[in-house]
């Protein structure tokens, strides 16, 4: 079953570009989190605003913002800041989550069980996300998996290609990504093409590793059944007979999404995953991944799974340390905040008392 994705369009009135600012926060902060914990897309225009997502989410991150833009409003010529934990409230209060939760478990699998069988045993999913992500790798020509880390959308991806090369489906695996750095520049890499991209795609290969042995997949490697390239060395290729994983795609521009895209041909399957929170273009670059959200919407043979941040499978204590992180960050946020807030009193104070001078 695919998951549709709706669009929720609305507007904030009055248009406020103080009100604005307020609702979302130093660098988008507020956005990014009820993207983050509803597994929804947010772009906005002034006061224009787009959600997309599943129904239930995408609607509540619409009634949030709204609930949330009403507490901007000034009192007594005073404006106040949203802070993290008046987002975490609404959101909770909205109790889109549960609502979200019930209604997958209720339609995923439809009474069936999803699982991946390889020679080193059967992968089944956990929770109905995952199952549905699964039942649409299996069902569709091009899937998307999006949402945080430790959701299972890479290890599910290549479990779904090894079982698929293991039945003889597919002729070979491709394994892609954009070569971008994480907040870091690693500079001159030694070595060939494959010795350069390899780093990227680590988690790729440990999770092949695991599924199939450390010397069966050297072997393929060498065969070129399973092929490791760059996204930029995808132009003027067509892929037939092939399962194509394009990790990290938050991180791709535009043209190398659609390139990319159109580079699958006959009796080939592609799976793109990424983190839309987790975007590492320079800022003047939109992603590829938001903009096919938008664009991809509807089309047939094309199925989205968005993935929330209580879907996170890891080992428990990444949970913990995905709390303490938000924590601190929401601390820090509060810090500036309130920094903001008394250098703007300041700077009403001083100017008062310059007009009062003059």
């Amino acid at each position: 079953m695919s998951q549709t994705l709706t669009t929720v369009e609305f507007s904030l009135e009055p248009a406020e570009s103080r009100r604005l600012s307020a609702l979302c926060g130093p660098f988008d902060d507020n956005i990014k989190q009820i993207e983050r914990r509803l597994g929804v897309e947010i772009a906005y225009n002034g006061n224009n605003f787009k959600a997309i997502g599943s129904d239930i989410p995408a609607q509540a991150a619409a009634d949030v913002l709204r609930r949330l833009y009403l507490e901007t409003a000034p009192v007594k010529g005073i404006y106040s800041d949203i802070e993290p934990e008046q987002v975490h409230l609404e959101i909770q209060e909205s109790n889109a989550l549960e609502q979200q939760r019930d209604k997958a478990a209720e339609h995923a699998w439809q009474g069936k069980e999803t699982f991946i069988k390889t020679k080193r045993g059967v992968i089944r999913p956990r929770g109905p996300n995952q199952a549905q992500y699964v039942a649409n790798i299996l069902s569709h020509d091009i899937a998307y998996g999006i949402g945080p880390a430790g959701t299972g959308k890479t290890y599910l991806a290549v479990a779904a290609a090894v079982d698929a090369l293991e039945r003889q489906e597919i002729r070979r695996i491709l394994l892609t990504r954009p070569a971008v750095e994480a907040g870091e520049k690693l500079g001159f890499l030694p070595g060939d093409l494959s010795q350069k991209v390899d780093p990227y795609l680590r988690p790729l290969y440990d999770a092949l590793f695991e599924m199939m042995g450390f010397e069966k997949v050297e072997r393929l490697i060498e065969r070129n059944v399973i092929e490791v390239a760059p996204l930029a060395y995808m132009r003027g290729r067509t892929l037939n007979d092939a399962f194509i994983i394009l990790d990290e795609s938050q991180n791709t521009t535009v043209e190398q999404m659609k390139m990319f895209l159109t580079r699958i041909g006959f009796n080939s399957r592609a799976v793109i995953t990424g983190d839309i929170t987790q975007i590492d273009l320079p800022k003047n670059q939109k992603s590829g991944l938001r903009h096919a959200i938008e664009v991809l919407e509807g089309v047939d043979g094309i199925s989205f799974n968005m993935f929330m941040a209580e879907d996170v499978v890891r080992h428990p204590v990444v949970q913990r340390i995905v709390q303490a992180y938000d924590a601190h960050d929401q601390k820090q946020a509060k810090i500036k905040a309130e920094a903001k807030r008394a250098a703007d009193a300041e700077k009403a104070a001083a100017a008062k008392t310059t007009d009062s001078n003059a």
